[in-house]
């Protein structure tokens, strides 16, 4: 296995390949997307008609757009969507027209706060048109007439998202989302699929215990859709993740699921807490990413979401400044490792029976104890079997064994093997 900054590096590369598509919820943007992912991991990719009744919503119409800009009497862009793809407000309706920038301002969007910046703005499920611009351009515009041209469709088409899956030891599943549906935005979302299609690719190397299904789907209607044509099979899905803003500088987010005390939540505060990186702990709420479609009510899985700084929380959200200068190899390669630690915990927590519960059973002439000589933590390992003895009842897991005895979960998932292994505890 490559090791963390090389993978770093192509997850910054794969960012940098997807950085120029123009995505939204629907369309051929979509589409090269996931293209571009399957190169890196096969994906099953799912084409879902408008109309399609999902849930409380219904597919939507499909958005493609080749060319748009407002160019001045001398036939100069001075807003070009071929520059930036933010510059378009997403799921605009085709318009040519000239009109006098006092017109036209009511069709277009800046950030005052930030003028150099380009804001990322759309709108679905409203017919309607408009520009992303930054509010110095916006400034230094003389009165006067504009051609404005949005050459796009908002036709009857498909919504597409895909998925990728490793067979595990049993069917029972762990789900890994990502959004597939943001323009050139680096943190918010291309990061988190970066990540994702990592994490898919070292999983594929191992033989997991669970079966892991990789979701991209467009936020939202995509997650809903996901969930619709996944209804009567969902009991399967024992935990999940929802990635996103996986790139930035900031400290390790984990949103908890619903429930709060769902095993991929212990699982993520272990992990953190027994780590030297600094983090935050979030409670659920109804806002953010997917995982408040995976958590609602009637469906309530286990499914938590890991960030970096979280949905809203930087400045540079949603706007022309979350570019490829904004992530780093590096924080998406610690992304990546939070994520592997703690796949490896979930994929070994399991709970154990003692065949020999009456009294200590003797370690040392089943060779239990000879097996720890030359190990520098051999007194810790050797606690780690008293602790997976002592817990071994049935109602506890291996993660209850390293929480309560305070030593690390890999210590405690060996000295579970090697007691396994001599006959003395069963799953």
């Amino acid at each position: 296995m490559a090791p963390m900054t090389e993978i770093g590096q192509q997850m910054h590369a794969l960012v940098e390949r997807l950085y120029p598509l123009c995505r939204s919820i629907t369309g051929d943007g979509v589409r090269a997307t996931l293209e571009i992912v399957g190169e890196y991991v096969p994906l099953h990719v799912h084409e879902v008609p408008t109309g399609t009744q999902v849930l409380d919503w219904t597919v939507p119409q499909e958005w493609n757009i080749r060319d748009a800009y407002i160019a001045d009497t001398a036939g100069n862009r001075v807003v070009d969507f071929a520059a930036s793809s933010l510059h378009v407000l997403g799921y605009s309706v085709p318009v040519a027209a000239t009109m006098p920038l006092a017109e036209l301002r009511g069709h277009l969007h800046t950030l005052p706060d930030h003028p150099s910046w380009v804001p990322y703005r759309t709108s679905y499920y409203k017919p309607e048109w408009g520009f992303c611009l930054a509010q110095e351009t916006l400034d230094a515009l003389p009165d006067g007439d504009y051609e404005v041209r949005i050459d796009s469709t908002l036709e009857d088409g498909h919504l597409t998202y895909a998925e990728h899956v490793i067979p595990g030891q049993v069917p029972d599943e762990v789900i890994v989302s990502c959004h597939v549906c943001h323009p050139s935005l680096a943190n918010d979302n291309l990061a988190g699929i970066a990540v994702a299609t990592f994490l898919a690719r070292t999983l594929a190397q191992q033989t997991p215990y669970y079966t892991y299904r990789f979701i991209y789907a467009p936020g939202t209607i995509g997650a809903i859709t996901w969930l619709a044509r996944n209804a009567e099979r969902v009991d399967r899905v024992k935990h999940g993740l929802v990635l996103a803003c996986a790139g930035d500088s900031g400290q390790l987010t984990y949103k908890q699921s619903r429930r709060g005390d769902a095993e991929i939540d212990r699982v993520m505060r272990h992990v953190l807490a027994a780590s030297e990186r600094p983090y935050r702990v979030a409670e659920f709420t109804p806002y953010g990413y997917d995982e408040r479609q995976f958590c609602s009510p009637g469906f309530d899985l286990g499914v938590g979401s890991l960030s970096r700084t979280p949905y809203a929380g930087y400045p540079e959200y949603h706007t022309s400044a979350d570019n490829l200068d904004f992530v780093s190899p590096e924080a998406m390669a610690d992304t990546l490792a939070v994520c592997r630690e703690a796949f490896a915990v979930l994929d070994r927590n399991r709970r154990y029976v003692n065949l020999s519960p009456y009294g200590e059973p003797q370690l040392g002439r089943r060779g239990l104890y000879d097996s720890l000589g030359g190990r520098s933590d051999a007194k810790q390992a050797q606690m780690a079997m008293l602790w997976v003895l002592s817990l071994s009842d049935g109602e506890h897991s291996l993660l209850d064994v390293a929480e309560r005895s305070g030593l690390p979960f890999d210590t405690v998932a060996a000295a579970a093997g090697a007691l396994h292994g001599a006959g003395l505890i069963k799953v």
